[in-house]
């Protein structure tokens, strides 16, 4: 626990000290406020980091709020061990404190557990106001809602409380609780008034903030009310914006690739040996092989079938029809052979079923509806003919074409949209080098196939990450 020094003594010697519990409820560390005034002291010490203990992975208070920040659905943050007990004692148990230290990316997750809703209490030190707010870009980017409340100068919670009573508290923090981007240019514009040059510089800082806000929407909605209170246009913020969001865009992809280097990158010691390449029978499919073998399968098995008893239409039909427009972007060659020539045979007027594939003049083609058509598993026939057991909810597997094909289809567009999503990327990052102001289309363009993307998934229970 860090109680006593390297020396034998007492660690928190003079000192009050706060336990600090982990979510559990159980003691991981202490907290200590100097008690004598001694300039040379700090006001605050903590528990040495251990492995259990670790400052910027736990919220002073949070075992004991977590029940109240979830039933108001928001969390109060302080600075001090006392704002969070006298707050307490108070009646006002949503509150935590951060320790003296500034927000981290695990404290804000541990928030968002139970509430997307913060609210921060601050002193009326601008200075100690503006080293904090630097730190908020890492809360906004969480998709949390941050408020700001700014005491009365010489004022901290704990003092403040005292001094007017609950009920007055309680309705100062919701009367003067200001939304964290308003409040940020607000601040901020009062120190530019009457400077173009700080004015400019007070623009991009806003913008940069606005960016880090993950929901589109909720940042156009912010881009407004600041050129609003700016007197700027809306257009020009809306342009800075979406410059700051493919930088950061551009800078994500950087990050994830040189962590791929890096895991790649041999050991010390390792010697590194290039892999060995496989013989192509022996290799599991790559790129969305699997998934274009599987819509082949069901060209193969069951093209011939009707889809819909009540429409005049094969499953080939419905198959293809599907994927009429993706025809040329197949990864493998045989497949996406095999997927047009069923698809000009349809056209033609001709059928596609189990016998054409197995008559096909093409060796490779006929092989391959042989393999397709050999399965290894069936469906046992003892649940009917020994237990009088029936599928009641659906079609046997060897009969269920209609699902079948739906699901089939779900999965082979969804590895498309995944593969358009990765091109697009690609041609954004190479417009943003070239400084070509076309990559905003493709920007826009990203947004809907993700939007695709993610219903598609979501029908499958697919997690997409």
């Amino acid at each position: 626990m860090g109680l006593t020094s390297q020396y034998g003594r007492d660690f928190f010697r003079n000192r009050v000290m706060f336990a600090i519990h982990n979510l559990s409820g159980k003691v991981i560390g202490f907290g200590g406020r100097i008690l004598v005034k001694d300039v040379k002291a700090p006001k605050y010490i903590n528990t040495p980091e251990t492995e259990i203990y670790n400052k910027s992975k736990v919220l002073y208070g949070a075992f004991f709020a977590k029940r109240a920040i979830r039933k108001e659905d928001e969390c109060i943050l302080v600075e001090g061990y006392t704002d969070v007990l006298s707050l307490h004692q108070a009646g006002i148990e949503n509150v935590a404190a951060s320790s003296g230290t500034s927000l981290t990316v695990e404290q804000i997750r541990l928030v968002k557990r139970y509430t997307e809703n913060i609210k921060i209490l601050y002193d009326g030190d601008l200075a100690g106001i503006k080293a904090a707010l630097r730190g908020m870009g890492m809360v906004l980017e969480q998709g949390l809602n941050v408020k700001i409340v700014l005491l009365p100068e010489g004022e901290d919670p704990d003092s403040y409380l005292q001094k007017v009573g609950v009920e007055a508290f309680r309705e100062y923090i919701t009367q003067q609780a200001k939304d964290f981007i308003m409040f940020q240019a607000g601040l901020l514009q009062e120190e530019a008034a009457g400077d173009p040059v700080k004015k400019a510089k007070l623009i991009k800082d806003i913008v940069e903030s606005i960016a880090r806000i993950p929901d589109p929407l909720k940042r156009s909605l912010y881009v407004r009310e600041c050129a609003k209170i700016m007197e700027v246009e809306e257009q020009l913020l809306v342009n800075e914006a979406n410059k700051v969001v493919a930088y950061q865009f551009k800078k994500g992809q950087q990050d994830e690739e040189r962590a791929r280097l890096k895991e790649e990158a041999p050991q010390p010691g390792e010697v590194f040996a290039p892999p060995v390449p496989q013989p192509r029978e022996k290799q599991a499919p790559t790129g969305d092989e699997f998934q274009e073998k599987d819509i082949i399968r069901i060209l193969v098995s069951g093209g011939g079938q009707v889809f819909d008893p009540e429409e005049p239409a094969s499953v080939a039909q419905y198959i293809l029809a599907n994927i009429e427009d993706v025809l040329d972007s197949f990864d493998f060659p045989l497949y996406g052979r095999i997927a047009k020539d069923c698809h000009n045979r349809l056209l033609d007027g001709q059928p596609v079923d189990t016998a054409y594939f197995l008559n096909h003049s093409d060796e490779e083609v006929r092989q391959l509806a042989i393999n397709l058509l050999s399965s290894p598993y069936e469906y046992s026939e003892n649940w009917e003919k020994r237990w009088d057991i029936f599928l009641s909810s659906q079609k046997m597997p060897d009969e269920n074409f209609e699902k079948d094909s739906t699901q089939a289809l779900k999965r082979f567009k969804l590895r498309k949209l995944n593969k358009m999503i990765r091109q697009n990327a690609e041609k954004i990052r190479q417009l943003f080098e070239q400084k070509s102001d076309d990559y905003m289309l493709y920007l826009k363009l990203d947004q809907k196939l993700k939007v695709m993307r993610n219903e598609l998934a979501e029908e499958l229970g697919t997690v997409v990450l």
